[in-house]
């Protein structure tokens, strides 16, 4: 009986093995297509995810880019994926195919969170009809609360105003910024979607800008690149919980904060803010069949996800770049067009060249989202004599964009001049893309403009900023945990 049994599972076994393995030669199909991007060969089963370094993706692509070009194609899991490397073959990809690369590919975490494949919000939603209407609807919603207007700008001088308080409280003393530029920038996507702004003391305030550090590793770590790249590893029980704790926690919190803002809510009212705006939306869509829109409350929290995540690390880059590489000629320009005395408006932001350039450079060298989000091809493209099928997802190299050395000058350097016309002028050339670009380009990017220019000619107006004596300059180089983050460094600020 034992023997029949052991044969039984041995069978079972080989079974399984060559059902994996018809499994996974089906998905390698498109490697043996005409004109496919070329690889590296990717191993049975895992393809390449172990040739793959997921603490430095951003390095890693760069050595695949110059050994195979730029276009290339990898295996992660059973999933077939090309990397787009440079201007051209991005802008090609994402601007010239804009219709065709506007997909999503399907994230089996976000689902397993409780974001189904056609509901999660127009961050990561499937593109079609419904993710089109999503789109429209939050850009008319941003706009009603003030984006683009003197009303949004009011909001964000105030939170510009506290920020250089806490920056007073330390004396001159040597401290670092991180914390209360992640505080201000939180504050105000907290102003847009809930009505309200946090005190930096408020202990809530602070458990959720620590989770949102805490889940940028997890969302770049190797164990949940595997289970979204071989989404049947999902069904061990209890393993998404232990790869996801923060994440799980995090949401949490916001679905509390939405609860919250439902209790005191008055449909009869003007919306106070984007929660109302949605909640009303959702209501009105639930109420009507014809007016069917997959867009519960775990979709309209995708927003809130997204911007407090992206806005913190760039303003961390910015107060490095800013406030410590050039801010002489920043001050004098500042002095010339603002004066030290009026609260400084975006209308000044034309007459200011150099500041623009040094805020746009920042953006560049910083490099804060080097891989931007995932597309997937809707249908066969073509790219630089390459072909692409349905299907396949896309991973944007950004970074080798921003960093081009066909375009820059000097890529690797913190250079504004980049930026600047040979009159002195503002320029913005077509490889600046931080946001991304195309029919996806990142939704909050007029936000993060405006919040760039007011803090930090806020802060410079107030502070002149220098390295404590006892520490080193901050260095160079981030740290790569899904966004790039700069290493923590310190600095004085002293009341000018």
């Amino acid at each position: 009986m034992g023997l029949l049994t052991g044969d039984v599972l041995t069978t079972l076994a080989l079974a399984m093995t060559v059902f994996l393995l018809l499994v996974d030669l089906m998905h390698r199909r498109p490697r043996w297509a005409a004109r496919y991007p070329p690889g590296p060969m990717p191993l049975p089963g895992l393809g390449n995810l172990l040739q793959v370094d997921f603490q430095d993706i951003p390095y890693c692509f760069s050595k695949l880019q110059r050994r195979f070009g730029d276009v290339y194609s990898l295996q992660l899991g059973w999933t077939p994926v090309v990397v787009l490397n440079g201007l051209v073959a991005v802008r090609e990809a994402l601007v010239k195919h804009n219709e065709d690369t506007a997909d999503r590919p399907p994230t089996r975490i976000l689902e397993y969170l409780g974001f189904g494949p056609h509901s999660e919000g127009i961050f990561q939603a499937r593109y079609g009809p419904a993710w089109r209407e999503q789109r429209r609807f939050s850009l008319s919603t941003l706009r009603l609360f003030g984006l683009g207007k003197k009303s949004l700008e009011q909001w964000v001088t105030e939170e510009a105003s506290c920020l250089c308080a806490a920056f007073a409280d330390h004396a001159g003393r040597p401290f670092g910024p991180t914390e209360s530029l992640n505080k201000a920038v939180t504050n105000v996507i907290a102003s847009l979607t809930y009505g309200r702004r946090f005190e930096y003391d408020d202990p809530r305030f602070l458990r959720l800008l620590t989770l949102m550090d805490e889940i940028l590793p997890e969302q770049s770590g190797f164990l949940i690149q595997v289970l979204n790249f071989i989404p049947v590893l999902l069904r061990i029980p209890g393993l998404v919980h232990k790869v996801i704790p923060k994440q799980r926690e995090f949401m949490a919190l916001l679905d509390e904060l939405v609860t919250e803002h439902r209790m005191t809510w008055d449909p009869a009212q003007s919306p106070r803010d984007l929660t109302d705006a949605f909640l009303a939306e959702v209501e009105k869509r639930a109420s009507s069949p014809s007016l069917s829109w997959p867009m519960g409350d775990r979709c309209k929290m995708e927003g809130h996800l997204g911007l407090p995540l992206l806005s913190p690390t760039l303003f961390a880059w910015s107060g490095q770049g800013v406030m410590l590489v050039c801010p002489g000629r920043v001050q004098q320009e500042i002095d010339e067009v603002i004066g030290q005395v009026r609260r400084p408006e975006m209308s000044d932001q034309t007459h200011m060249p150099f500041t623009t350039a040094v805020i746009h450079e920042v953006q560049r060298f910083g490099d804060i989202a080097p891989l931007g989000v995932p597309h997937m091809t809707s249908r066969d493209i073509e790219v630089q004599g390459f072909l692409i099928p349905k299907g396949t997802l896309l991973l944007t190299n950004l970074s080798s964009v921003l960093k081009d050395e066909t375009v820059w000058e000097k890529p690797f350097r913190f250079h504004p001049e980049h930026f600047l016309d040979a009159q002195g002028r503002f320029m913005k050339p077509e490889a600046f893309m931080p946001f991304s670009a195309g029919r996806r380009a990142c939704l909050g990017e007029p936000l993060a403009r405006m919040e760039l220019f007011l803090f930090f000619t806020c802060l410079l107006q107030r502070f002149s900023f220098s390295v404590p004596p006892e520490h080193s300059p901050p260095s160079d180089h981030g740290v790569f945990a899904f966004l790039v983050s700069p290493v923590p460094y310190q600095l004085c600020a002293v009341p000018r």
